[in-house]
């Protein structure tokens, strides 16, 4: 992901229903990762609940799961967290 979005993709980005969410969690999971081209989030917006899928590169699954489950569950926290400017609910799936 670049520091820098052309008109395009803010524009883009803020038509998702959870914009802000979704640029959070791309952002952090792409600082934990070793290949943080490979990071793509796909959002299911099909059921009440939106669903934000995160895909990663082979073998950075563990990096963003972490002991016990750790850095997944402050993922989904501070994400979370963010979708409430959204005004929606959502829930990450994590997928190698």
């Amino acid at each position: 992901m670049s520091d820098v979005d052309t008109d395009d993709e803010v524009d883009d980005h803020n038509r998702l229903p959870a914009a802000t969410a979704t640029r959070v969690l791309e952002y952090l999971v792409g600082e934990i990762v070793d290949d943080a081209d490979a990071v793509r989030v796909e959002v299911d917006d099909s059921d009440p609940r939106v669903v934000l899928n995160v895909h990663v590169g082979p073998g950075d699954i563990g990096r963003v799961i972490g002991k016990r489950g750790r850095i997944a569950k402050s993922i989904r926290r501070v994400t979370r967290a963010a979708a409430v400017k959204d005004g929606v609910e959502v829930d990450i799936e994590f997928i190698e």
